[in-house]
């Protein structure tokens, strides 16, 4: 028996049904329509949608995909709340510029991804050499925008919701091992200090374990020479702003630290003070000589031309420092790493260092912990003297 069809398209036979699914603005009903190639099937298309519906998902689910709603998720929502920050929308935007939009599911409709697709293309990826660590990151931003895709009611299920795609290559974390300046090479860095354009700063992050972008927000008012303490009040950070069309420019901003721990007042070693006090005469004579201002609000690490260093800027520097030092070239971060670590060895207890280096909790400060460790170990091993 023939199919009975009421509709024809593209020289193609199809039936074809109607549904009201809402109402415009005027008041005048919304009709969708739906085809299949007989009665029954057009039918079932327009009950599972109608059900669809009535489940909380949105009347557009149909034809939402995952790139173009995704990029409204990201400069609509995500760049606008005051939830992220500058360097923090920019690691979403590279996740998604560089492996969501060159995913195979990337122009997917959302209610088609399954979470096997997504497993397929992380399990690829490590294949073809990229880092647990980069998947992890790929994962997190995904799982952010399929939350709230189910939320807006464009899906029903999250495909990357815990425990329905894992990491490929990621094993159980292990302890961090921490990267310092060794004795000799802490030597090496006083001596070229007096000579580096940024010595004072690099001094000043050794010996005080100050990060990096607390060291640039740093302004003259929250050094006291007298009392030989810095506070930390903000932080500076190099971030990239990043419009819709793809234009990028980077800039100095200024941030309050994320955490009250941050907000806090360091000792300064009496040994740098001297330091401090002539690197402020060298830097009245700088804004002197470039017809700026001088005052306590200025900032206390400047360029040639007083305006704040930038992140790129000192790290390359800090570079060229170590190699010119002759030292192996480690990150900036490794000077905060060797401040606590040297707290450790004087005798100096959790507590105290996690409060001077403002961790929020005491087992990040933990990490340092194993230098203790190990001079308990040498210690024992130099009584082998007493038995031989």
């Amino acid at each position: 028996m023939a199919v009975k069809t009421n509709y024809r398209k593209n020289g193609k036979e199809y039936y074809r049904v109607t549904a009201t699914v809402g109402k415009k603005s005027d008041g005048k009903p919304i009709r969708k329509e739906f085809y299949g190639k007989s009665k029954k099937e057009a039918e079932q298309k327009r009950d599972e949608y109608l059900r669809n519906i009535a489940n909380g998902l949105n009347t557009d689910y149909e034809n939402a995909e995952l790139v173009p709603l995704m990029e409204e998720w990201l400069f609509e929502v995500i760049k606008p709340s005051n939830k992220v920050k500058e360097s923090t929308f920019t690691r979403y935007e590279c996740i998604f510029r560089n492996y969501i939009k060159t995913a195979p599911f990337a122009y997917s409709k959302l209610n088609e991804i399954k979470s096997i697709s997504v497993q397929k293309y992380y399990n690829t990826l490590f294949e073809n050499g990229k880092s647990s660590n980069v998947i992890h990151e790929i994962q997190l931003k995904l799982n952010s925008f399929f939350e709230y895709a189910v939320n807006q009611g464009y899906m029903t299920k999250n495909p990357t919701e815990k425990k329905r795609v894992t990491i490929p290559g990621l094993s159980e974390k292990t302890k961090r091992e921490v990267d310092t300046f060794s004795a000799d090479e802490i030597e090496k860095i006083k001596k070229g200090a007096k000579d580096f354009r940024y010595g004072t700063l690099i001094l000043l992050a050794l010996g005080t374990g100050l990060r990096q972008g607390e060291l640039l927000g740093l302004k003259w008012k929250y050094i006291d020479l007298d009392k030989k303490t810095v506070t930390v009040k903000y932080t500076v950070k190099t971030v990239t702003e990043i419009t819709r069309d793809g234009k990028r420019k980077s800039i100095n901003k200024i941030y309050t630290p994320k955490t009250k721990e941050s907000l806090r007042t360091v000792p300064i070693p009496a040994a740098l003070i001297s330091k401090l006090k002539k690197h402020r005469l060298a830097e009245k004579e700088k804004c002197l000589k470039n017809g700026v201002k001088f005052s306590d609000d200025n900032f206390v690490f400047t360029n040639s031309i007083c305006n704040p260093i930038t992140s790129s800027n000192i790290i390359e520097r800090f570079h060229l420092f170590l190699t010119d030092n002759g030292i192996t070239t480690r990150k900036f971060h490794c000077l905060r790493h060797t401040y606590a670590t040297e707290l450790f060895k004087s005798g100096a207890d959790l507590l105290t260092v996690s409060k001077l280096l403002g961790h929020t909790n005491l087992e990040t400060t933990k990490i340092y912990t194993h230098v203790s460790e190990n001079q308990k170990e040498d210690a024992v091993n130099k009584l082998n003297k007493l038995f031989i």
